[in-house]
């Protein structure tokens, strides 16, 4: 029996259509909001204790030349540089003038926003708005400040712009309790969970990739360069000194746990082994380091991306049904109807 061309051409396509299928199966799986409660909560404490660890030298840090540490227009230079749309303090300070405020009224004003915006994000309380300002001022800060941040402000930076994405409110906050909002898409919430997890195996594996290449950690000299070199210095030298022989091994270990993590992450039997030993990486990064900042938005990063179990058959009902009332509105008929048409 000869095969019509048409029955070729749908046999070729088969393959094709269960590849994309599974693709997007990836990009959208169904998920419930509880990373996504995870997620803003975690991101409340790391912008109140932010706030809290700058309170003392924010208009030291940010003032213009003359009157802080170096001068905001040095950073502000540097970010002009890359792109004139990216916000700083000089936008704010500028809108200021025209309202009669002075420059350290309006960097007062922002703290107090910073700080005011991480607690509405702890309480889930007008989480959108509070995810936007808390993006919006800690961004100014960080590039404003571009001299002085470190890794810590780009990884808050990424952490609150997926927020201020995402589809809160979480039904875990006061917002949900307060307008009874409907539960939100599945299919949407674990989308932004999926581009979270994509994100952190890149950075991982881009940053286990680069320490493979060295030969400083592969002897342990970058973790004694990185433990004895002030302000980090918190561990005293001759207990490292006690302990050098261990310092190969787990500049190694951070290596291969990094560079892997793509892989194992994903894996069940060995997701959980993964994300405890990254957990006690950050952890110890904040203990022996005072990188407490640093620590805190990669273990809060972590925990919202693959720390919340994921609940499949909850979240896939609620597809199901979401679904349905959708094709229902398109036919005319009930949800009942709907489902034994499209069936």
């Amino acid at each position: 029996m000869v095969k019509s061309p048409g029955s070729q051409i749908s046999v070729g396509l088969s393959p094709l259509r269960k590849f994309w299928q599974r693709f997007i199966g990836f990009l959208f799986p169904p998920e419930t909001d509880t990373w996504l409660a995870v997620l803003r909560s975690g991101l409340g404490l790391q912008v109140i204790v932010y706030a809290l660890f700058l309170r003392s030298d924010w208009h030291y840090l940010f003032a213009s030349s003359g009157k802080g540490l170096v001068g905001r227009e040095v950073g502000e230079a540097i970010t002009a540089f890359d792109s004139p749309l990216i916000p700083t303090f000089g936008w704010l300070v500028a809108f200021g003038r025209n309202l009669n405020m002075s420059e350290e009224t309006v960097l007062t004003v922002a703290w107090v926003g910073l700080l005011s915006a991480g607690c509405l994000l702890l309480l889930g309380l007008l989480s959108r708005p509070a995810a936007i300002v808390a993006w919006f001022v800690h961004l100014c800060a960080a590039e404003s400040g571009g001299l002085l941040a470190y890794g810590a402000d780009s990884f808050m930076t990424t952490a609150l712009f997926y927020l201020m994405l995402s589809p809160l409110p979480d039904h875990y906050s006061f917002d949900h309790w307060v307008t009874k909002t409907k539960p939100k898409n599945p299919l949407l919430l674990g989308f932004w969970r999926r581009v979270l997890q994509v994100h952190l195996c890149f950075v991982y594996f881009i940053g286990g990739l680069a320490k493979c290449l060295g030969n400083g950690w592969w002897d342990g000299s970058n973790l004694w360069r990185s433990l004895i070199r002030p302000p980090f210095n918190l561990v005293p030298p001759d207990l490292l000194v006690q302990f050098k022989y261990a310092l190969p091994l787990l500049g190694i270990s951070i290596c291969l746990l990094e560079v892997s993590y793509p892989i194992f992450i994903w894996l069940k039997r060995t997701r959980w082994i993964w994300l405890g030993c990254i957990l006690a990486m950050h952890a110890a990064i904040g203990l022996t380091m005072g990188l407490y900042l640093f620590a805190l938005v990669m273990i809060v990063m972590n925990l919202a991306a693959f720390g919340v179990p994921s609940s499949g058959r909850r979240a896939q009902a609620t597809s199901a049904i979401t679904e349905q009332k959708i094709h229902a509105k398109a036919t005319g008929f009930g949800p009942d109807e709907a489902a034994v048409l499209k069936s």
